[in-house]
């Protein structure tokens, strides 16, 4: 592999496949519902008319699995999704801090193997029949805690790597894994579903082990990580006058390596920009030049309230918290909804509603391309959050006069709901983590990052959940809290756009720089 671009390049891939492992081990419990629970008197008049029992019958008088073969079978089901969503929620506060603790790659790598072994779990449940509701409540609350490893672990490590200049654009790209691991699962989950269901489970868990080791073996967590390698590896030969120091600290657990030159007595350091040149044009020295290892003390890992006191951490969590909510509740119930309205079945409901997630896709790359170019990253939040408002009342509207104005909306609304929420999750979090405040130590990153998608994980329990509620007085309901959920998100950040409103013009940071605040020792 060739020059920076070559490794940065190689970040990018791996960090998205990574990603997308996880959420692709996430989906296969959407797609068995409909075997864990199925409609037993179709199945037992073609038994009888048959005069044979069906295969995967557990029992002979029914054709459910249990113990979700019961009238309250919703209930459980939503026990389910509800217990690794919390579990997800309040392992999110605890990961970040622990991860900064920890290097990245060793952090990953065990959450991804765990990970494997929780979703390999309970596609076991299936070949070894067993029917305890405690064993896959158990298994989906110990899955979703390991699976905190994974985000902020994965935007740290991609943050590292691009600077602010760009962060918007390769992180609206890059989160489109979200997507790819929701679809990857759905047809893996799905081929197994009829047949034997535990594979469903059993082929993605061993895919995101797999993923684990290859997160092991190659993964390169910072830019500095690779130049103190090659620096150790190779070191540049030294005349007379010239010294090498060889100490090795540096801030977050990386090494920071600096130029000097000589005249006369003193020394002069400048900043190498560490693997990341400002352009193809080398620097001159006019005298000897000399690689130093600047030497300095590990900064302490950030507390969890050190990480709150980050100016617009607090914000961008609840405008989150809100945001996530009405993504989520799409989610959930968005098949359903279409069912209901367009009077389409269930696998046209459900292959309709991806449009949703490629709506989704434009209009997070959209937000990364407006708030890089104008340097204002609530602002854009905001005017896609208050655009999303009305759309949502006109979805609930156009939605009812047929399959084309349906699939506009549903383009339409993931695009401004899956915007600021993607943003947020990604280029956001790392300005935050790496804040001119903070004087240099990145090692907040991973803390901030899970602060502000643990707070948004909340929204993403509790939005289904009223949903439900809400639906039965009818779908009105359920827009107009979606809609009052975009309200809230927008007020929360009318500060912060206020503050970048009246601040004048952004001095952005050069395109090819690593982050900006790393040069402030």
């Amino acid at each position: 592999m060739s020059g920076i671009g070559g490794y940065r390049a190689f970040t990018f891939s791996l960090t998205f496949l990574l990603y997308t492992s996880f959420h692709l081990s996430r989906k296969p419990i959407s797609i068995v519902k409909s075997e864990l629970h199925k409609n037993c008197s179709a199945l037992n008049e073609l038994s009888t008319a048959s005069s044979s029992q069906l295969p995967n019958l557990h029992t002979a008088a029914e054709c459910s699995w249990k113990p979700f073969d019961k009238s309250n079978y919703k209930q459980l089901l939503g026990a389910m999704d509800y217990s690794f969503l919390c579990a997800y929620a309040v392992g999110m506060f605890l990961s970040g801090i622990i991860g900064e603790r920890l290097p990245i790659r060793l952090y990953l790598t065990f959450g991804m193997l765990m990970s494997g072994l929780f979703t390999c779990l309970f596609g076991l449940g299936y070949i070894y029949s067993i029917h305890s509701l405690g064993f896959y409540i158990f298994v989906q609350v110990a899955n979703g805690l390991v699976q905190t490893t994974g985000w902020p672990s994965v935007v740290t490590c991609i943050g590292n790597w691009f600077g602010k200049g760009r962060r918007g654009l390769i992180m609206g790209i890059w989160n489109s894994h979200t997507s790819v691991g929701n679809i990857l699962g759905s047809l893996i989950a799905g081929y197994w579903v009829s047949s034997n269901w535990g594979l469903s489970f059993i082929v993605p868990g061993l895919i995101i082990a797999a993923m684990g080791i290859i997160c092991f073996l190659f993964l390169i967590e910072h830019p500095n990580d690779l130049r103190s390698i090659h620096a150790v590896q190779n070191p540049a030969p030294c005349s007379n006058n010239q010294k090498l120091t060889k100490n090795w600290n540096g801030t977050n657990g990386h090494k920071q390596l600096y130029h000097s030159y000589k005249q006369g007595d003193k020394y002069e350091n400048w900043d190498t920009e560490l693997l990341l040149p400002q352009d193809n044009s080398s620097v001159s020295v006019p005298v000897q030049q000399v690689v130093v290892v600047k030497s300095e003390s590990e900064p302490s890992a950030i507390s969890f309230m050190g990480a709150l006191r980050i100016p617009g951490v607090i914000e961008f969590s609840l405008c989150l918290l809100f945001a996530k909510l009405v993504s989520y509740t799409f989610l959930f119930w968005l098949p359903l909804y279409i069912t209901k309205t367009a009077h389409l079945d269930a696998k046209k409901a459900g292959d309709l509603s991806t449009l949703f997630d490629v709506g989704g896709i434009v209009g997070g790359i959209l937000a990364g391309v407006i708030s890089d170019k104008l340097g204002k990253r609530a602002t854009t939040c905001a005017v896609m959050l208050l655009l999303a408002a009305p759309i949502l009342y006109g979805f609930s509207m156009i939605s009812e006069f047929g399959l084309g104005p349906t699939i506009g909306m549903l383009l339409v609304c993931g695009g401004l709901v899956n915007g600021p929420y993607a943003l947020i999750t990604t280029a956001v979090a790392a300005d935050l983590g790496t804040h001119k405040s903070l004087k240099g130590n990145a090692r907040a990153l991973s803390t901030v990052t899970a602060i502000i998608d643990g707070t948004g994980s909340v929204g993403a329990a509790i939005g289904p959940l009223l949903a439900g509620v809400l639906s039965s007085q009818g779908w009105d309901q359920v827009f107009y809290m979606l809609m009052a959920a975009d309200f809230l998100a927008l007020l929360l950040l009318l500060r912060l756009v206020m503050k970048e409103l009246t601040s004048g013009n952004v001095v952005k940071p050069r395109s090819g720089s690593t982050t900006v605040e790393m040069k402030e020792h």
